[in-house]
């Protein structure tokens, strides 16, 4: 695989679905979201950030992200992957035998908690703090192989800042957010932050496009993690992704998106594919 292709990442790893950017939620009012996401990847990036060929690998998650207003300022949120698939295709030589057997994995997924809390409101510029928990309920050793994975197996805290400001009358927005990972078990700590720019198109349609980008501490471990999956150990990566939504009524609507890493490191390397229902309360 040549590493001047361009490679398609949808990225797992304590996700940040900014829903409401630096405006909180209102009090009563609510965002939910079913999505299904899924990859299947014969590539992935090395250490080094080149592309190397693997045993073709699969995840397939299903989960629901819900945001929720307490107050006019203060707000929960949750992402939860309540069922997750980990696969690795059987390997056979040219003449079919078999080199090795495949394997797969089902169970419930690295879910995060967040409360959100508005700084600054009712200004052009508006700014909110976010405090996640990730709780490590996916399984880090799992299948006969004990190396497939539907989650990384730690415990992270991670404080972020969010701004955001509506640009041309409301229909558009711009937010901006800088985050710092704090993980345990040896995992490096990270140094995170993302823009969005979306905008509304009519009634019916919106979209826009989301920059997203992890940077490890090195301040962990070295240890190899499985390189079949996307819950690594000292991960980097820049990512876009492009997500369009369709509003079937005022207060349901469908989204799809799909995210190019710019660069990445220990992640896999395919088409990765989200589709969600949403609505809103």
């Amino acid at each position: 695989m040549k590493k001047s292709t361009i490679i398609i990442l949808l990225l797992l790893t304590t996700q940040m679905t900014w829903a409401g950017g630096g405006w909180p939620i209102p009090k009563g009012k609510g965002y939910f979201k079913l999505s299904e996401y899924f990859i299947r990847s014969n590539g992935y990036f090395a250490p080094s950030g080149d592309v190397i060929d693997i045993a073709t690998a699969g995840i397939y998650i299903t989960s629901l992200y819900g945001e929720y207003g307490i107050t006019d300022r203060f707000g929960v949120i949750a992402y939860v992957p309540f069922f997750s698939r980990a696969t690795l295709n059987e390997q056979v030589d040219r003449n079919g035998n078999v080199l090795a057997q495949g394997d797969a994995v089902n169970s419930f997924g690295d879910t995060d908690i967040s409360f959100k809390y508005g700084l600054i409101t009712n200004k052009p510029i508006v700014v909110s703090a976010t405090l996640t928990f990730g709780l490590p309920l996916g399984n880090d050793q799992g299948g006969e192989t004990g190396v497939l994975q539907t989650g990384d197996g730690e415990f992270n805290t991670m404080i972020a800042l969010e701004a955001s400001r509506g640009i041309n009358g409301g229909k558009g927005w711009i937010n901006t957010l800088v985050g710092y990972n704090n993980r345990i078990n040896n995992f490096s700590d990270e140094f995170r932050w993302g823009l969005e720019i979306g905008h509304k198109f009519g009634k019916k349609w919106s979209g826009g496009i989301k920059f997203y980008s992890v940077n490890s501490l090195n301040n962990g471990s070295d240890f190899e993690t499985p390189s079949n999956g996307i819950f690594s150990n000292n991960i980097e990566y820049l990512s876009f992704t492009p997500e369009v939504n369709y509003f079937i009524k005022e207060n349901l609507g469908i989204s799809a998106s799909i995210g190019g890493a710019l660069s990445a490191k220990r992640v896999l390397a395919s088409p990765g594919y989200s589709l969600g229902v949403f609505m809103t309360l």
